[in-house]
């Protein structure tokens, strides 16, 4: 049996392995991914911002003069450069996260008090201590949640670029000054996506005057509500990803190391489940006397 839990625990470690290199992999191609991205996120934010100012709303752009023009110009270029970095600095070394208590010690009674010990029933319950925080491998697990906190990290870099992107319009009075914030912040949500237009990370939205609120379908007129069209920015990453090659290349690759850490982590969890019960037998097996 302590063949057994050797064996295991060396099949363990060359998972261990297996994971440390897929890491190393993962963080790699999320670099070279988080470049290329933000390169991309910049270009098209300011192409949707081209399209807002001379296609969304070409009369108001002609209103501001020369000077305010270049201003919004270049307050534009400032945050699209913004995003990118941001986008880049998302990117972290995964790390072992500290999990929760699952495997518990059991405490031996003090043999100094041995009226403690006859006095014991198997009503009462055994006492438990916490194992010590020890160290340990980067797991399948592990690197999941490093690369799902990622994900979720990038999402939200687009959305709030595009919030305030459209906040610049706003401000340079492409978008209606009225224009409550809540429907700004509705104009980012990137799972509106009944509300796209053709122009890719481009939402047109119609926003009912009576209530503020946001329709994505045209309103029928015989329902005695007035609409007002709004086209906003909505920076969508599976956009950014269909308009350049060179982004759709990376994340291929991610997809293509995130299908091997899917296999990995069923193996792993398999080895695990086998090791406890390999190390519970021999755990049984030493504590156990013939009375």
């Amino acid at each position: 049996m302590v063949g057994a839990v050797e064996r295991i625990a060396q099949e363990i470690a060359a998972l261990d392995k297996e994971t440390s290199a897929i890491a190393d992999a993962f963080y790699s191609a999320y670099s070279t991914y988080l470049a290329v991205l933000g390169q991309a996120v910049r270009q098209q934010l300011i192409l949707a911002s081209y399209h807002v100012c001379t296609q969304g709303y070409p009369e108001a752009f002609l209103r501001l003069s020369y000077s305010q023009r270049q201003q919004l110009q270049q307050r534009l270029r400032t945050l699209a450069q913004h995003v990118q970095e941001e986008i880049a600095a998302q990117l972290h070394k995964p790390v072992a996260i500290a999990p929760p208590i699952d495997r518990l010690a059991l405490e031996p009674v003090p043999d100094t008090d041995q009226s403690s010990i006859s006095a014991w029933s198997p009503d009462e319950p055994l006492a438990i201590a916490s194992p010590p925080p020890q160290s340990r491998s980067l797991t399948p697990t592990d690197l999941a949640y490093w690369r799902e906190e990622l994900e979720h990290a990038i999402v939200a870099e687009l959305k709030t670029a595009s919030h305030a992107a459209n906040r610049l319009l706003q401000q340079a009075q492409m978008l209606p000054q009225t224009l409550p914030e809540r429907i700004l912040e509705a104009a980012t949500n990137a799972e509106m996506s009944d509300a796209r237009v053709g122009t890719p990370n481009v939402l047109n939205l119609l926003v009912a005057t009576d209530d503020d609120t946001v329709e994505t379908e045209p309103s029928d007129e015989a329902d005695g509500r007035s609409v007002m069209p709004i086209i906003a920015i909505c920076l969508r990453r599976s956009e950014i990803e269909f308009a350049d090659p060179v982004v759709a290349a990376a994340r291929s690759k991610l997809r293509s190391l995130f299908a091997q850490l899917q296999g990995l982590g069923r193996d792993y969890q398999k080895k695990q489940h086998e090791q406890s019960i390999a190390e519970a037998q021999a755990a049984w097996r030493s504590s156990w006397t013939e009375e």
